[in-house]
């Protein structure tokens, strides 16, 4: 850990932070590694964005640390939510997948910084760092991924994802879960009328026809790496 140290040593005072991730195993890992650093405080934890958004407004973290595959809303839905509540909210997402799509998303809705579960410890606590300093922040492999998918639409290859916007991504997951509309419409707080639209929006953007034409497309992409 000497060079993430380093790395953060320069920050005048703590870094307060909230971890969300629904995994208890998972959060104890990070809870004892974030502990471990005297820069950083880590004022609390939330299994789901229902309940990491209260937390958020009361304790007020400089940064929110959170999975972006939550049950219920996700930590798109959650980091949106933030950012309309105070923009300058700053959200650090961690994810599974080291996908140029994913992290694109995350940062459309609204995250400063997106790393991946796969990376180095030193990678996180280079990023928190960055972003509570108003950086933007990518691990290695997502930075490359996004380098990649860059020299792909140059060249005329785009797969439509990143086309999506955050709301459709977040609908888009829930359709794939598989939920049902109803229930759907109930975990992002929207009327039936809207999931349909959004769903009629993602079918037109990726080029598909039917749903399972939407599920053989779109399933992958969800798939972990």
């Amino acid at each position: 850990m000497t060079a993430a140290r380093a790395l953060l040593a320069p920050l005048d005072t703590p870094v307060r932070l909230l971890l969300v991730d629904d995994h208890v195993i998972v959060r104890a890992g990070y809870r004892h590694l974030l502990k471990r650093q005297t820069y950083l405080d880590l004022l609390g934890e939330a299994a789901t964005a229902e309940e990491a958004y209260p937390l958020c407004q009361s304790l007020k973290p400089d940064v929110v640390v959170t999975d972006m595959a939550l049950p219920g809303q996700s930590g798109l839905e959650l980091t949106r939510r933030l950012v309309a509540w105070n923009p300058a909210c700053r959200v650090l997402m961690f994810s599974m997948h080291a996908s140029a799509e994913f992290a694109q998303v995350a940062l459309k809705a609204g995250a400063r910084g997106y790393v991946t579960k796969s990376s180095p410890a030193e990678a996180l606590l280079q990023a928190i760092s960055d972003v509570a300093q108003g950086r933007l922040a990518l691990s290695p492999d997502v930075a490359q991924a996004i380098a990649l998918q860059r020299l792909g639409e140059q060249q005329g290859r785009a797969d439509g994802l990143e086309t999506l916007t955050p709301r459709e991504f977040e609908v888009l997951r829930l359709l794939l879960a598989p939920m049902a509309v109803a229930d759907i419409a109930r975990a992002l707080h929207l009327s039936e009328k809207t999931v349909n639209n959004l769903h009629y929006q993602i079918k037109r953007k990726l080029g598909v026809g039917s749903d399972i034409e939407l599920a053989r497309r779109a399933l992958p992409w969800f798939d972990p790496p």
